[in-house]
């Protein structure tokens, strides 16, 4: 109703609130978890899924819902301008608290921490399933397990051969975690307290995730995390931040472009009477 007699008040047409989108990304999040604890969880996700799905298309369909709304009758509030400025940050100014690196350490430096790292922790874990379980493969083994099934539900005895399955897949999955691990320490080391990067990067940061991964192990397999020797895997994790993190930080650092003007950002030929190296 569009009437201006003061006795019916204005209203104009919105959109109707509904819950369903919520209940469809509610499903979609049990379908991912289910992904890494149990498939029926992913089966119940994928069915509250569908129903929040066919719920919220039933509301767009053939017409979408709406809803009048009173409007103020005497309208929105008169727009005052404000002449002024934005005052833009610069690099290195005080009386701000952004921290934009203007340099990271090249990815390669990462890949290489990495794979440093990666040589350091498989010979910690071996030389731990050596003593403890007198096999160096029963680490490896432990590893795979999360993606080899007959690994998974191996006695203790039967982890302590050799499998080239395990071997396979606990090779593959140890490098490749290993270097994008060194790879985001190109970008995290950088964002870290200058004076302290080395300490906070590869010592803290490797424990605060190992707190994470024995939080979740739990409840992600059970069964992995009752073969995990915790203080043996914190020492390794420390051991790989601290090798990693030590070739990543010594290397020579790039410039990003967060100091460059927006024209040379966009690759615009302009003269900004500023040049960089390329």
């Amino acid at each position: 109703m569009n009437s201006q007699d003061p006795t019916h008040p204005r209203k104009v047409e919105l959109p109707a609130p509904t819950a369903w989108p919520i209940i469809a990304a509610f499903g979609l999040a049990l379908v991912f978890t289910g992904v890494v604890t149990s498939l029926i969880i992913s089966l119940v996700g994928f069915l509250v899924a569908l129903f929040g799905a066919v719920g919220w298309f039933a509301d767009v369909f053939p017409h979408p819902r709406h809803e009048a709304v009173e409007v103020d009758a005497e309208g929105p509030a008169p727009i005052i301008p404000r002449p002024g400025r934005v005052q833009h940050l610069k690099v290195g100014q005080a009386g701000h608290r952004v921290r934009v690196p203007v340099e990271i350490h090249p990815y390669s430096a990462g890949v290489l921490g990495g794979l440093a790292g990666a040589v350091v922790m498989a010979l910690l874990a071996c030389l731990w399933g050596i003593f403890k379980y007198g096999s160096v493969w029963y680490p490896i083994n432990v590893l795979a397990s999360v993606g080899v099934p007959e690994l998974a539900v191996a006695t203790p005895e039967a982890l302590r051969n050799f499998s080239m399955a395990g071997l396979i897949v606990g090779s593959i999955s140890h490098i490749t975690i290993s270097i994008l691990v060194g790879m985001l320490y190109t970008v995290l080391l950088p964002m870290l307290p200058a004076k302290f990067e080395w300490f906070w990067g590869g010592i803290v940061t490797p424990l605060i995730w190992s707190a994470l991964i024995i939080a979740s192990a739990g409840i992600i397999d059970p069964n992995l995390a009752a073969e995990i020797d915790w203080p043996w895997f914190i020492v390794c994790q420390v051991a790989f931040g601290m090798v990693g993190g030590f070739v990543v930080f010594k290397s020579a650092k790039i410039e990003t472009m967060q100091s460059w003007p927006l024209a040379e950002k966009m690759g615009v030929e302009a003269n900004t009477g500023k040049e960089h190296k390329e």
